[in-house]
């Protein structure tokens, strides 16, 4: 079945020549991985890295700050190995930040970081302290207005990125494939009847329409993965149903039909394994096109919404940067878009490669 075709030798070798397929999958494997424990890596393992410091907001890439850790009135629950995994460590202290401190008895005097040359006196008692109460913390990528550390954003909105493409995929190659599959097996009016309805829903612009459902099913997470999965199946069932025109008409086809099996039998059981190829190739092509939609949505401000971390939604609301002293909080998150898309076309081609299934799409 060449769904599996990728795995078998002749295949495997030709993808691994193509040097740009090879960076492509590496790129895609290590932002997996990113993803799944995107908070162990993060340096703020807070939910949606979340942790608001106001007084270092703006921060340029590279900075150190001293922070001193004050228990919380209410302290959180301690977080357990799945929930970090899934959502990540609610703080246990808040953060301030200070220039210099002194230890006393049972106190601590600092001075409390406001701005650039501007401090405050304060004091503490030991029991108000975390058990490690100083440490230092550097933010490679600086901090946005609100304080946020930019690199623990990023680690974190991979999750966003890739859960938006998986979910888009999903839903397309699904929905084109039975509908695509109907129209070829069946043809005649039911070709003509969905192949009517792709026209129109071709006719529509890709963002226009998103607009719309998005706008009907909310703002909000899940929404905009359903939203960009309900626009990106019309590649998909053109694809199908010219494949199924073409197999429905080979010998084995034809036995299967001579042997009494059922339609859905043939559809799925004969004919899908045997058209993945094509379909691999443009679902590659589709995760690539979520990513840039969805960050395009959050950049509107009709897709994934604060304080939830987007590439596009950290674009937005850095984007003012760019001309004034920090240009990097909003480049960093356009170039973890750019390679990831680069990285799934890179993919997307070397499969095409692969597969041979060039002159199929």
């Amino acid at each position: 079945m060449q769904i599996f075709s990728i795995f078998h030798q002749p295949a495997w070798k030709r993808l691994k020549k193509n040097k740009g397929a090879v960076i492509g999958l590496c790129v895609i494997l290590l932002s997996v991985f990113i993803a799944v424990f995107c908070y162990f890596l993060a340096e703020d393992p807070s939910p949606n890295a979340n942790r608001i410091i106001l007084e270092v907001g703006g921060a340029r890439p590279g900075t150190e700050q001293t922070f001193l850790k004050i228990k919380k009135e209410r302290t959180p629950a301690p977080a357990g190995f799945l929930q970090r995994l899934l959502s990540g460590r609610p703080d246990q202290s808040d953060y301030l930040p200070i220039t210099s401190y002194r230890y006393t008895a049972d106190s601590i005097f600092v001075d409390k970081y406001i701005d650039e040359g501007v401090t405050e006196n304060m004091h503490f008692a030991k029991t108000q302290l975390a058990p490690e109460p100083i440490v230092t913390k550097t933010f490679w990528l600086g901090t946005d207005s609100y304080g946020r550390d930019i690199l623990s954003r990023l680690i974190v909105g991979t999750r966003v990125s890739l859960s938006v493409g998986m979910i888009t995929v999903i839903i397309s190659i699904s929905i084109g494939l039975i509908l695509g599959s109907l129209a070829g097996f069946y043809r005649g009016r039911v070709d003509e009847s969905i192949m009517w309805f792709i026209n129109v829903i071709w006719s529509i612009p890709t963002l226009l329409l998103v607009f719309a459902i998005t706008l009907a099913l909310g703002k909000g997470f899940w929404q905009v993965f359903v939203a960009v999965g309900l626009t990106m199946w019309v590649n998909v069932a053109r694809l199908v149903r010219g494949q199924v025109l073409a197999v429905r008409e080979l010998e084995y086809i034809e036995a299967t039909k001579a042997l009494g099996f059922k339609n859905a039998r043939i559809i799925a059981g004969h004919i899908w394994p045997n058209i993945m190829g094509p379909v691999l190739v443009i679902a590659a092509a589709n995760f690539a096109s979520a990513i840039v939609i969805e960050a395009g949505l959050s950049f509107l401000g009709v897709g994934v919404q604060p304080p939830q971390p987007s590439w596009g939604l950290m674009i937005k609301e850095n984007y003012n940067f760019i001309i004034t002293q920090n240009p990097m909080l909003a480049l960093a998150p356009g170039f973890a878009i750019m390679i990831l898309v680069l990285a799934f076309n890179l993919f997307g081609n070397g499969l095409r490669d692969a597969l041979n299934v060039r002159g199929k799409l």
